[in-house]
């Protein structure tokens, strides 16, 4: 049971391949988790690095609906993301696309999955990149960082609601 104790994020590269894989367990049941996930007013609360504000343009969180969100760095400078949800199962898996406007064509897949464990949650997702030099590209653009600063501030505001 070593693995429900995980407090922070793991983030695996591996090698020949053209994906990421996150996988972060919350204290807190998957329909809490997958919920707070979901609500368009909760994102500018934990996603992206900490000295970043995030702003939902849209998100419509169901199968066919897009997402946009834009991120404000300390020096004012705007980084947009956005996407379309394939698939939304309540409380078991969402399917997304992710792409970063400052770089048009790199078009990620990413698939979340929730598996509930003795009252905790799994939260895992594949990221599929074009190609493992795309990969590579977003990995070195500081993506650990941000993801572990998404998941830390994530697992903060699960614990005080």
């Amino acid at each position: 049971m070593s693995s429900i104790v995980a407090e922070k994020a793991q983030f695996i590269v591996e090698p020949g391949k053209q994906s990421v894989v996150i996988k972060r367990i919350f204290d807190a049941p998957r329909d809490k988790v997958f919920k707070m996930v979901g609500n368009p007013k909760l994102i500018p609360h934990w996603w992206g690095p900490r000295e970043m504000t995030t702003k939902v343009d849209r998100m419509d969180f169901r199968r066919g609906g897009s997402w946009r969100f834009t991120q404000r760095d300390p020096q004012g400078k705007e980084h947009a993301f956005h996407g379309v949800y394939h698939d939304v199962v309540t409380p078991e898996r969402y399917i997304d696309t992710f792409e970063y406007e400052g770089m048009p064509g790199h078009v990620n897949l990413e698939t979340t999955t929730f598996k509930e464990i003795d009252g905790k949650t799994e939260m895992t997702t594949v990221v599929v990149f074009q190609s493992i030099e795309d990969r590579d590209a977003m990995v070195a653009t500081g993506m650990e960082r941000g993801i572990s600063d998404s998941t830390e501030r994530f697992s903060e505001l699960l614990s005080k609601r």
